[in-house]
């Protein structure tokens, strides 16, 4: 079986939903009767479709989730990620302004997991850059998260644990 991360963190804003959550929506957030969750003004706030089954995805696997987001509104964040009940999927939240380079030394800190045993997925190309220089491997999302993005993301996590493989070895697939 492909090798798998010890812990999988995501961005929130334009991965797991298609919003910055501290300038296009109004906390503080609710869920009404209907199941829907919606903000003070009463607008629909909605995840990106597939977050929920990969997140569930993820769990199936044993890999456990973290939130890893420099948006200034800590509160609507996390009010949003219980009212989506997706707490329940990240061990950990590292949710405030600054370098997402300090959101993933305490996670190393917090967890004791390598950097080369994370996956990070982000929508921001300058997060990527820095994150990448710790040896995470780092998923840039386009269109938020979703099953597909999962798989070639572990896939390339699979093949980074590998290496490149010697002339010398043998594949079972060559004759």
């Amino acid at each position: 079986m492909a090798r798998l991360p010890k812990l999988a963190v995501f961005d929130l804003d334009y991965t797991l939903w298609p919003f910055w959550v501290d300038t296009h929506v109004d906390p503080p957030f609710h869920k009404s009767s209907d199941g829907t969750v919606r903000d003070r003004r009463g607008q629909d706030v909605r995840l990106y479709p597939e977050v929920p089954e990969v997140l569930k995805r993820l769990q199936s696997l044993g890999v456990p989730g973290a939130a890893a987001s420099r948006t200034s509104e800590t509160e609507g964040a996390n009010q949003l990620l219980e009212l989506f009940d997706l707490i329940r999927y990240f061990v950990h939240r590292e949710i405030y302004p600054g370098s997402k380079v300090t959101h993933f030394e305490r996670l190393q800190q917090k967890t004791g997991i390598p950097f080369s045993q994370m996956i990070f997925f982000d929508d921001e190309r300058r997060n990527i850059v820095d994150v990448s220089k710790l040896g995470v491997t780092c998923i840039h999302i386009q269109n938020g998260m979703n099953l597909q993005t999962l798989s070639q993301g572990l896939e390339t996590f699979a093949k980074a644990q590998t290496g490149p493989r010697s002339s010398l070895e043998e594949s079972p697939f060559e004759a």
